[in-house]
């Protein structure tokens, strides 16, 4: 009978441990998509300290391709 009860325990330790496993990865493969845009800081940072902003991701971007662009055609 402690065979069976053990067996029964294994099976459903098995899938409870892989259901969580599953869902860690599900939230940790959204979370990557969701931290491409950041919310965007103010001026002056939690001590106080002034906050200098670089350019966006997509300015980055768009320069990159001008520059790509203009490079053709100057080749």
């Amino acid at each position: 009978m402690n065979q069976i009860i053990n067996m029964v325990m294994k099976i459903v330790m098995r899938k409870v441990l892989n259901k969580g496993i599953d869902a860690g990865f599900n939230k940790a493969s959204s979370m990557r998509n969701g931290r491409k845009e950041q919310q965007p800081q103010g001026d002056i940072d939690d001590y106080g300290n002034p906050v200098k902003r670089g350019p966006t991701q997509q300015e980055v971007r768009a320069a990159r391709r001008a520059r790509r662009e203009q490079n053709k055609g100057q080749a």
